[in-house]
């Protein structure tokens, strides 16, 4: 009788561990018509999110991809908040794959970022559509409008800030430069400038999307939605008023977007409003970490600083 039961259970723990051990491979190793690039796939539903989330103090390349460039390569699999993913760092690879957007490859945002962009307006839009957005935003921030007629107005409102900046006992560079970037894509993008300054929120709003997308008070990615609540509320405010005084002399970008609105499929005024808010964020969250990055570094090394301003006086 003993030996039955010793029996019994040997065959419930052996299949226990086949299940288990067959649960793992097909995690670490995930199904794909080709061929995946070498990585780990981290721990069952967790992934590697742990380790990518580990804050950094260096400038240069994030541990998370660093470790993982030197130990597979510059393409790697691995696992992010539950999702597989392939990281690529090779440049011609990823000008391919952006080459390829609607042909091999669909457009596809994390949880977070879906719900920070608005993905149920995206994913229907066509790729004759983006050339369309992309037309639009370079006849106002191409080469043209910044070499005839926006630079000359960066330089002014850039000396103005400098002076401003100057009477202040301290300048905290990025959020100070984000207001300054919001006021001057405000004025661009639509000819106006909010009485509230949103430069600050919109600054930090991007560090809520490498979070848990948990809509809970008191999270990160809760306050992320909250501050895009108050953008939107921003730019659906302008484009309404816009839309009640159109046609207009104004010529800015959001000018031409009301005026096609009636003509391109999938204008609508809620992607009117996100598309604005997407280039508010896009202006200063790309900028502002540049400057302060470039002042800091300048600040760390007198000579290059001396070594630039010498350039600049020859110039």
């Amino acid at each position: 009788m003993e030996q039955w039961w010793w029996y019994f259970w040997f065959s419930i723990i052996s299949l226990f561990g086949a299940s288990l051990g067959n649960w793992i491979h097909r995690w670490r190793n995930p199904k794909c018509n080709g061929k995946l690039p070498p990585g780990s796939m981290g721990l069952r539903l967790i992934g590697e999110t742990l380790s990518f989330f580990v804050t950094s103090n260096s400038v240069d390349i994030h541990p998370f991809v660093a470790q993982r460039m030197k130990r597979y390569g510059s393409l790697f699999k691995t696992s992010l908040a539950g999702r597989p993913v392939v990281v690529s760092l090779d440049p011609d690879f990823n000008y391919f794959v952006l080459q390829q957007e609607y042909k091999l490859v669909e457009l596809y945002y994390m949880d977070s970022v879906a719900k920070l962009v608005h993905q149920d307006d995206m994913k229907n839009l066509g790729g004759d559509f983006h050339k369309y957005f992309r037309r639009v935003i370079l006849s106002h921030f191409g080469h043209e409008p910044l070499k005839h007629k926006l630079l000359s107005q960066f330089e002014d409102v850039i000396n103005q800030e400098l002076q401003d900046w100057s009477k202040m006992p301290q300048v905290d560079l990025k959020h100070q430069t984000a207001s300054m970037l919001f006021n001057m894509a405000s004025k661009i993008l639509m000819s106006c400038v909010p009485e509230e300054n949103l430069g600050h929120d919109l600054s930090d709003i991007l560090q809520g999307l490498m979070t848990f997308p948990v809509y809970f008070p008191g999270t990160a990615f809760y306050k992320c939605l909250k501050k895009k609540e108050k953008a939107l509320k921003l730019t659906s405010g302008v484009l309404e008023e816009r839309m009640n005084l159109y046609p207009t002399d104004k010529g800015d970008l959001l000018e031409k977007m009301v005026g096609d609105m009636g003509n391109e499929a999938g204008l609508t005024k809620q992607f009117v409003s996100h598309a604005l808010f997407g280039l508010l964020i896009a202006t200063i969250e790309t900028i502002a970490p540049s400057i302060t990055w470039a002042a800091k570094y300048l600040l760390d090394n007198p000579s290059t600083l001396q070594h630039l301003t010498v350039c600049i006086y020859l110039l």
